[in-house]
């Protein structure tokens, strides 16, 4: 398939059969998943998947990937192609009652955090998502309280599903090799999150504040939502900083708001 990478569309095709048949044996598809790619490219991975489920779905945006790629696909099972912003796409209409999503794919390093974002609001018809993203923000994901990478990306993904980095994926293995190294995680959505959250828009905001001044206190971060008498009353010291926070400490917090 002969195309250029779009920058706008932030492309960076994987090419390398090693890596490639890495991702396949993690993702582990089965026949009958009811699988979706997100930015499938010039088919890199699509074309080892569509085999063994016999059909998918597949996510993109450039509309000069889609008839290469149906091209491409034509003999390896069916696929349904959506010319589309994966942001803008409803996930949870390509559900079903016994059949909930797997959703892949090699995500734009431009859109990745509102995509997770994205994805995450329509959890319910997901079974797991594997992606291939910056190594970087792969770190802030899975991070855990007290270290560097720790932040609100850490806590408001890990609040929804279990985060498991799987392994790194070196420049070389793209086509053009981006800046940055990249990895290969796995997110598996919760039926019910194991954090009491009666209510996202309050710990969404909690969590946002706390981390808004990372090197001010909760004291401080947190003043116009909780009193420190309030913080203090559940156990947690206003006087730490964000990053000490566990998810569990952000949802008692949240609760604190949520029963004023």
């Amino acid at each position: 398939m002969n195309h250029r990478p779009r920058k706008r569309f932030g492309q960076n095709f994987l090419h390398d059969p090693g890596i490639i048949q890495r991702i396949v044996q993690t993702i582990s598809p089965q026949p009958g998943d009811n699988l979706v790619e997100i930015g499938p490219g010039q088919g890199a991975i699509t074309t080892e998947l569509l085999p063994l489920v016999k059909q998918m779905h597949a996510i993109e945006l450039d509309r000069d990937l889609v008839e290469p790629l149906a091209v491409r696909c034509a003999t390896l099972g069916e696929i349904q192609i959506h010319n589309t912003d994966a942001l803008k796409f409803d996930f949870s209409s390509l559900a079903e009652t016994d059949r909930p999503l797997r959703v892949v794919g090699n995500l734009p390093y431009n859109i990745s955090t509102p995509l997770l974002f994205h994805l995450l609001d329509q959890s319910a018809s997901i079974s797991d998502m594997h992606f291939m993203l910056q190594k970087e923000v792969v770190d802030r994901m899975g991070a855990d309280p007290g270290s560097k990478g720790y932040g609100r990306l850490s806590v408001m993904l890990q609040a929804r599903a279990a985060v498991t980095p799987l392994f790194n994926i070196g420049p070389g293995a793209f086509n053009p090799p981006p800046k940055v190294e990249s990895a290969f995680v796995r997110l598996q959505p919760y039926d019910s999150s194991p954090y009491r959250i009666d209510n996202w828009e309050n710990f969404s905001h909690v969590v946002s504040q706390a981390f808004s001044q990372r090197r001010k206190t909760l004291r401080n971060c947190l003043k116009q939502t909780l009193s420190a008498d309030a913080i203090k009353s559940v156990g947690i010291d206003p006087g730490l900083r964000a990053e000490s926070l566990s998810v569990e400490d952000f949802a008692t917090l949240a609760r604190l708001v949520t029963g004023r």
